[in-house]
């Protein structure tokens, strides 16, 4: 069995995860730019998405979601915002298939249920997009 590579923002959602766990900031080298940002985005912006995301959520709050989940809806939101040019169904996707990977299929569900309720205030529509 061969393994893919991890893609860049695959690796952000393993660093993110792991400074989320050790509560402190990720302390290595980041050579890859896009995987940098989103990384450097999250840790900075961690309290504002987290508000966003337990204003959001009905029944969790952002510190009793599993630290997959809360990583992979951290990344995912922050994309949202932060990442114009991504499309918004790419991100969806992707927030998605991260959390079946790397949590469960349940939780997979979840995540796109509470990025999907967020898309709105996360990415204004642009003019463009209303024709």
């Amino acid at each position: 069995m061969t393994h893919q590579p991890l893609d860049s923002r695959e690796r952000a959602l393993l660093a993110i995860y792991e400074a989320d766990q050790r509560a402190e900031s990720v302390n290595e080298d980041l050579p890859d730019g896009r995987m940098r940002r989103l990384i450097e985005g999250v840790l900075a912006n961690t309290e504002s998405l987290d508000q966003a995301l337990d204003a959001a959520s009905d029944h969790w709050r952002i510190k009793r979601m599993p630290a997959v989940d809360r990583a992979v809806l951290r990344l995912g939101l922050y994309e949202l915002r932060s990442e114009p040019k991504t499309p918004t169904a790419v991100i969806l996707a992707e927030a998605v298939r991260l959390a079946k990977k790397y949590s469960t299929e349940r939780s997979g569900a979840f995540v796109n249920g509470l990025l999907g309720a967020l898309v709105e205030d996360a990415r204004p529509v642009d003019e463009t997009d209303r024709q």
